[in-house]
């Protein structure tokens, strides 16, 4: 079988053909449509089963340098936060450790499920784990460190079951959001109502750069303006939010580079409202969109499915339970839990990638619900946090709790 290395200049292309095509997939898709299934998620699947097609036929194989996807993270969080307010940020203070406290419990009840199902097939507990949150609100990093450390200690195949159910909780966790959110909308009409007429939560308006009574500059001159300061401000985002994880790792404290960018936007542009110079935020939303887009299109289309292998039937089983617990608490808990408004139907659209699946699947699914009904920088500054900061510490301690408990 012939392997392609696919450099950055080429994934970036066909992530741009995948998006294309997923929006045409669900511009004749009501289901799609209606479901809130983001694009990425629909083209960057199909992409994932035809190279599965592929590989299982021989024909040829991708490998992926995958260090633009990267970048393109940072980019977008840096938009993020160049797009709040500090007020905004502080309404999200009191929902915040209700959600950590919920992000805590529903760890316990997905590792739960898991090993009643182990339990239930006859098998070791400890795979109950491995379908548990290890691997979906873990992900493949967690699910390939415990099941290396699991294989060692006798209980082989781990690893390989750990990024099965990774990968099916990735692409479960994308498609599961929209439809909690298209249901929780529909729970209390003054919700769509208000957020169809307009943005529940207002971004800066945008300024009109160079324009005085003296002078009027070209509208050709005002985008230029308004792109240059836009990439400006991203790129000082990104490269000082480097800095800033470089000087915090150094001391001990490791964050996500995401993280660190988000957090310096949101420094820059109240710096520059306390000055009297708002940034330019729709530019800046646009510079946001497109390299989300791109990112999730990216993200999709380079899902491994062939290592979902053998045990179908059994992962098939958990994914079913683990769904079906997912959307429950989303519904129910998360939902309650952060006000019953519109932020909240972004919030558990949200929670349910980072369940399920990672980060990247969270922001997919909050993106097709604020894309129709406008945005929600409370859910797009809560959900990052917890699913960068506090539920891999939670998970870390739950997973040493029902290792303990198992082994006790």
């Amino acid at each position: 079988m012939t392997l392609l290395d696919v450099g950055q200049a080429e994934l970036l292309a066909m992530s741009i053909v995948v998006l294309f095509a997923g929006m045409q997939l669900n511009a004749k898709s009501r289901f799609l449509t209606e479901n809130f299934i983001p694009p990425a998620v629909t083209g960057g699947l199909l992409f994932a089963l035809i190279a599965w097609a592929l590989r299982a036929g021989e024909v040829v194989g991708f490998e992926f340098d995958l260090e633009l996807r990267d970048y393109l993270l940072l980019v977008f969080f840096s938009t993020v936060g160049l797009s709040v307010r500090v007020e905004t940020l502080l309404t999200g203070g009191k929902t915040l450790p209700l959600l950590v406290a919920a992000a805590g419990t529903f760890l316990v009840l997905q590792n739960s499920v898991g090993v009643a199902i182990a339990t239930l097939l006859e098998a070791d507990p400890v795979y109950g784990l491995m379908a548990g949150s290890i691997s979906f609100a873990g992900g493949h990093g967690t699910a390939i460190a415990w099941g290396a450390q699991f294989e060692a200690t006798g209980v082989p195949g781990a690893s390989s079951i750990g990024l099965a159910f990774a990968t099916f909780g990735l692409v479960a966790g994308g498609m599961i959001g929209g439809p909690i959110a298209r249901v929780l909308m529909g729970k209390d009409s003054v919700i769509a109502t208000e957020t169809e007429s307009a943005n529940p939560i207002e971004f800066e308006a945008p300024i009109e750069t160079g324009a005085t009574a003296e002078a009027k500059p070209t509208m050709e001159d005002d985008w230029l303006r308004a792109a240059l300061g836009a990439l400006l401000l991203v790129t000082l985002c990104v490269s000082i939010g480097g800095v800033v994880n470089v000087f915090l790792e150094d001391r001990g404290l490791k964050l996500p580079g995401f993280l660190t960018s988000m957090f310096v936007g949101i420094v820059l542009a109240n710096l520059l409202r306390l000055r009297n110079r708002p940034s330019a935020v729709a530019t800046i939303d646009r510079f946001g969109t497109v390299s989300l887009h791109i990112f999730l299109a990216m993200s999709m289309m380079t899902i491994e499915l062939w290592t979902l292998g053998g045990a179908f039937q059994a992962i098939v089983l958990v994914l079913f339970a683990q769904v079906l617990l997912m959307t429950i608490f989303a519904m129910v808990i998360v939902f309650y839990l952060a006000g019953r408004d519109y932020d909240a139907v972004v919030i558990a659209a949200g929670f349910s990638g980072l369940g399920l699946g990672a980060t990247p699947v969270a922001i997919a699914n909050m993106n097709a619900v604020t894309s129709r009904y406008g945005p929600s920088p409370k859910a797009m500054i809560l959900i990052p946090l917890i699913g960068a900061f506090f539920i891999d510490l939670l998970n870390a301690g739950t997973i040493q709790f029902f290792l303990g408990w198992l082994q006790g």
